[in-house]
């Protein structure tokens, strides 16, 4: 005989249940909430402190880094900076969600993360699970070459992780976090 007790039932939900998943149709507030519940935490206020001329700098030398784009023209990348414009860490891949994980996957294996003084950049747009990612592993400050969604700019918000959109050529967008970036002298 298999007897089921309601509230294991309940824990037997919970478990089956993706926390986020892109497309799942999750409310705003609920998907937000579940990043607390993944266990994000807000991200330390003002630091570290970033310099707009750094910020500026960070796509291109993503791009420079790009091996597999230069022949193919048609990848994604995410690349890991520290706080002074450093390159640390760059992977490519047809998804920009699935470079994001080989670069984070290449830090957890190095015993970086958390990621406290870090940026992290991406190609294309800032999606929901791509500042969910940058939140996990510790990142404070996520620069995309695309528009954040709205649902990203609201979890950046609510986690204090600093948001920059549009970074490319000479110019970008502060969305959430502009206390972390300093203005140029």
């Amino acid at each position: 005989m298999n007897v089921t007790r309601v509230q294991d039932r309940d824990l037997i939900t919970q478990q089956r249940r993706p926390y986020l998943a892109s497309g799942t149709g999750v409310c705003r507030t609920a998907s937000v909430e579940l990043l607390v519940a993944a266990g994000c935490k807000v991200v330390s206020s003002g630091t570290p402190v970033i310099d707009v001329s750094i910020i500026l700098r960070l796509p291109e030398t993503m791009r420079d880094n790009q091996p597999v784009f230069d022949r193919t023209c048609g990848l994604h990348a995410a690349a890991l900076f520290d706080v002074q414009g450093n390159l640390q860490i760059v992977r490519e891949d047809v998804g920009r969600h699935n470079a994001v994980d080989k670069l984070v996957g290449r830090a957890l294996l190095d015993g970086r993360v958390p990621l406290n003084d870090s940026i992290l950049v991406t190609s294309g747009c800032a999606s929901f699970e791509l500042v969910q990612k940058a939140l996990m592993a510790g990142v404070p400050a996520l620069a995309t070459l695309g528009a954040p969604s709205s649902l990203a700019v609201e979890a950046a918000l609510r986690f204090g992780l600093t948001l920059v959109g549009f970074a490319r050529d000479t110019r970008f967008q502060i969305f959430s976090g502009e206390a972390r970036i300093s203005p140029m002298e």
